[in-house]
């Protein structure tokens, strides 16, 4: 009886250790729990992803031009989209510094993803380049800073023709390619936007949840293809250029000040997490400090309690906006 006590008390010993050990990993998590354990033991991109033929749209600023770099040193062969086809051959060259690569190893194209009727031709210039297209990462997109009462209709339609419409659109393309191939992964950058709600970017949060619902359809449609991955990538607040060049409430208007940035993510930081993610196949990866990290699993799990947090953290946010500065500066950690 003694012995059996013992055993007992060993047992709820080691979970109530395990419970705190992931309590304490929780708390100075960047990035959901799975996604980090993929980091710790899971396939390494440096593996995963060398040789591969790697199609990064928004490639010319933020999180793509940084995706590009971290390709490009992998030995990933890279295709390279945006707009600015300047920006882009700006990115390619620091790429050439930076790796082993040769200049045919990366195609720069120019695409305007609300030009749905190019993304075939585009999709074709990558596969008569290389041959093939393992991997499509769908990053380009826009942000929003306005309230919903001040802005106009159009802006919403800009937004989902952007960040939505363009994105499937390209897609449908390229998963053709796949599907005929039987392998590939589809990677998007959607963002925490895209599980909650926030002030100040209904429209931005309407098209990542479009993003969101889309994708977790399309992979249900897969099922006959094993070896094409849907990953969507959820990123929070990001060190990059995305504030300076959101909707606001009215398109030909730009913001005024998009305030310090260093509060937020290192922008590499979120693009290691996003080559974990997609070396192992995630098919949603959360990456973000707290809180938004938080309100992510209270949206899953206690929504009641994120819906009054967001409450709050809403208020705050709108403050910060009037009065000049970033909206998430006061409360997003500190890096050092």
């Amino acid at each position: 009886m003694a012995w059996g006590c013992a055993l007992c008390l060993a047992l709820a010993g080691g979970a109530l250790v395990a419970l705190l050990v992931q309590l304490f990993r929780w708390l100075r998590a960047d990035g959901d729990l799975t996604l980090l354990w993929a980091e710790w033991q899971g396939k390494k991109p440096e593996t995963e992803l060398r040789g591969k033929v790697v199609w990064v749209t928004g490639a010319s600023s933020g999180i793509g031009e940084e995706l590009a770099y971290h390709l490009s040193k992998i030995g990933a062969l890279l295709a390279i989209s945006a707009r600015r086809e300047d920006e882009l051959e700006r990115v390619k060259k620091k790429c050439l510094q930076i790796s082993n690569l040769s200049e045919k190893d990366i195609f720069v194209l120019r695409l305007d993803l609300t030009d749905r009727s190019s993304h075939e031709a585009a999709t074709n210039a990558v596969l008569k380049h290389f041959g093939k297209i393992d991997v499509l990462i769908n990053n380009g997109g826009r942000s929003q800073r306005s309230l919903f009462v001040d802005t106009n209709l159009d802006v919403f339609s800009a937004i989902m023709e952007l960040n939505y419409l363009g994105t499937i659109s390209l897609t449908k393309h390229v998963l053709n390619h796949m599907i005929q191939r039987r392998k590939g992964k589809i990677v998007t950058v959607s963002s925490v936007m895209g599980i909650m709600g926030a002030p100040l970017a209904s429209g931005y949060c309407a098209s990542k949840h479009a993003l969101q619902g889309f994708f977790n359809s399309l992979r249900t449609e897969l099922t006959d293809y094993p070896e094409i991955s849907i990953i969507n990538i959820c990123p929070g607040p990001v060190q990059s250029k995305i504030i300076q060049n959101v909707f606001t409430e009215n398109l030909a208007k730009s913001i005024e000040n998009s305030g310090d940035q260093s509060h937020k993510m290192p922008t590499d930081r979120c693009v290691r997490l996003t080559l974990v993610s997609t070396a192992n196949d995630l098919k949603e990866a959360w990456i973000s400090d707290h809180p938004y990290l938080a309100v992510c699993y209270l949206w899953q799990y206690a929504p009641t309690w994120a819906w009054w947090l967001m409450n709050r953290m809403g208020k705050r946010r709108i403050e910060n906006f009037k009065s000049g500065v970033d909206a998430d500066s006061s409360y997003s950690r500190k890096k050092k």
